[in-house]
This record gives structure tokens, C-alpha cells and sequence, in this order.
């Protein structure tokens, strides 16, 4: 049986996946959407003001700041506060659960949006697949406040649906305290962010897979492909491009692993495991009124992000995959 061809490869034959267009071409290409360059004024200077000019901030990060003081009043201390966060077993740790945290979010996040699309795109029925999409992403617009309600209350040793499905099935002896061992807390916030955002995430996956061509499918009936290979010869081809693209734009916000989920699951017994930078920074920032450490934090956290980022893209580039920019 001949295999189904890859519904990309014609297209990367004739142009390079990720080719940039020359100065001319940009300019012209300008020039034919103006109208869509100028719509987009007013979100760039919303950008400037609200996102640029903040930058100025950082300059805590190098001074002992002092609230009651000018700018050009405050004491300047070099990288006293970024020594100080590198040399803190405290802040390195912190840095591990926001590492951790951040890939088992990374990984389930596209691992199960993928499959969830895949096997929506499967099911013939449309009125039942409409049904399932809609309940998947219903959860995404509750807020973490109530999702951390139901996760508390789900794991509860009193009566917590977790607890009484694994001792109904033998699983365990006695109940567990789940937000009360740190080792879980990683475990617990991953599937809490794939229930939460799994039917949200598969929504693009879904337009991906809509826009490959059909006749590829149809090549592969008559050539006797199985579901299987359809879906591995020409479905995840297909959507790879807009894979790689998500996989990019994740990567730059691998350190940004969440605040309200662990903010508000977080306690004495977990905290070991569950703070991570952000919750850091407030700490810092805010409960101790450190604003200079906490400036440090989160300007370590933006530049690393922004490495990352381009680091990824140009990777991308090099293995001849669809790139950001």
C-alpha cells in the first residue's frame, strides 16, 4: 500500500518554510495592507505607554530604592541585588519550581490539546463532537479562584473524590493529604492547567486541522490508509508548522509558570515546592516592601524569557521549520 503523501511537501519544495522576504518585497507588501498597518497604531501606542515606558522601573534593580527618595536621589549598588539572588539557596530553588512547573505545563499543555483535537476531529457525529468541544472549554473561562475551590475540595481527605475513588479501588489504604505533600504539588497543578485549558488549546489545533486539504484524505482512503496513518502521515504534518510556532512563543514564557494557581493552593506543608517567581517577586515587592530585590527578580526573569525566545526561533530557522519572525 502506498503511503499517503505529506500534505507539506509540495509546499516546501517550492518555498522554504520560514524564508524571509527581502527589504523590497517587505515594503511592498507594506504598501498593499496600509490600511491594516494603520488599524494597528493605537495598539502600538498602548504598547509604548503601558508596556516600554514602565522599563524605566528597572532601574531599581541597580539602586537601594528608596520610596521617600527622588530617582536621582537614590543610592546606586551596582548588581549587588542580582549577586545577592544567585548566591540565595532560597531563590535557586524557587528558580527549580518555576523550571519545573513551567515544562509539565508546557508538556501536557500541547501533548493533550493535540490529542484532544485529533480525537474531536475524528468523531463523525456533529452534534455529539460540538457537545464535547463546548464542555472542554467551558473550564477555561472559570477563574483560578474557583478552580482552586474544586481542586481543594476534589483532593480533600474529608469526602474528596480522589481519596474515595483510590480506596474504593484499592489503590491506597487511607486517604492522602495531597496539598499537604510537596512532592504532589507539581503533579497537582499540571492536570489542574490541562483541565482548565486543554478544550481552550485544542481550538487552534482544530483550525489547523480543518485548513489541510482533503483530498489528502481522500488519497489516503483510496489507497487504503487506516485512521492511524492518516493521522500520523498527514494530520500531524499538517498541523506541525502551527506546532512549532506555539512551541516558540511558549518557550519565551518558560519562566512565567503561573501565580494564582499556586498562590492560592500554596501552604506551609507545600510552599517548599509550590512558590515560584512570581510569587517571589510579591513577596519581596510587596509583603517586605524590597522593591529593588524584587525589580531584580523580575528583570532576571524578563531577560532570560527573551533569550529563550530568540533562541528558539533561531533554532527553528536552522532546522528549516517555521519561525515567529
Amino acid at each position: 500500500m502506498a503511503q499517503p503523501v505529506n500534505p507539506l511537501g509540495e509546499v516546501r519544495k517550492t518555498k522554504k518554510s520560514g524564508q524571509r522576504l527581502t527589504p523590497k518585497e517587505f515594503f511592498k507588501k507594506c504598501r498593499e495592507q496600509k490600511e491594516l498597518l494603520w488599524l494597528t497604531v493605537p495598539f502600538l501606542i498602548w504598547l509604548f505607554i503601558f508596556k516600554y515606558l514602565p522599563l524605566t522601573g528597572w532601574t531599581m534593580a541597580f539602586q537601594r530604592f528608596r520610596p521617600a527618595l527622588g530617582m536621582f536621589e537614590q543610592e546606586w549598588v551596582g548588581f549587588d541585588h542580582f549577586q545577592f539572588l544567585f548566591r540565595d539557596a532560597r531563590f535557586l530553588e524557587i528558580l527549580r519550581n518555576t523550571l519545573a512547573m513551567s515544562f509539565i505545563n508546557l508538556i501536557l499543555g500541547f501533548v493533550t490539546a493535540i490529542a484532544l483535537a485529533i480525537l474531536l476531529n475524528e468523531i463523525r457525529n456533529l452534534a455529539f463532537k460540538r457537545v464535547v468541544q463546548t464542555i472542554s472549554y467551558m473550564p477555561h473561562f472559570l477563574s483560578w479562584v474557583v478552580v482552586a475551590g474544586l481542586v481543594s475540595q476534589a483532593l480533600s481527605v474529608d469526602d474528596g473524590i480522589i481519596n474515595n475513588l483510590l480506596v474504593s479501588l484499592n489503590i491506597i489504604d487511607e486517604p492522602i493529604v495531597w496539598l499537604g505533600v510537596g512532592k504532589y504539588f507539581w503533579g497537582i497543578i499540571g492536570a489542574s492547567d490541562v483541565w482548565k485549558n486543554v478544550g481552550w488549546n485544542s481550538i487552534i489545533y482544530l483550525a489547523a486541522i480543518t485548513a489541510i486539504d482533503q483530498e489528502q484524505y481522500e488519497a489516503a482512503d483510496i489507497d487504503g490508509a487506516s485512521r492511524l496513518q492518516k493521522i500520523r502521515y498527514i494530520t500531524l504534518p499538517g498541523i506541525k508548522p502551527v506546532f512549532i510556532i506555539l512551541l516558540i512563543m511558549n518557550i519565551g514564557y518558560v519562566l512565567e509558570s503561573g501565580f494564582e494557581a499556586q498562590y492560592l493552593l500554596m501552604n506551609p506543608l507545600n510552599r517548599e515546592f509550590a512558590e515560584n517567581l512570581d510569587i517571589f517577586v510579591l513577596r519581596y515587592g510587596i509583603s517586605m516592601a524590597n522593591f529593588s530585590l524584587a525589580t531584580a527578580a523580575g528583570m532576571f526573569k524578563t531577560v532570560v524569557s527573551i533569550i529563550f525566545l530568540f533562541t528558539a526561533n533561531k533554532v527553528a530557522g536552522k532546522l528549516g521549520e517555521s519561525r515567529l519572525f
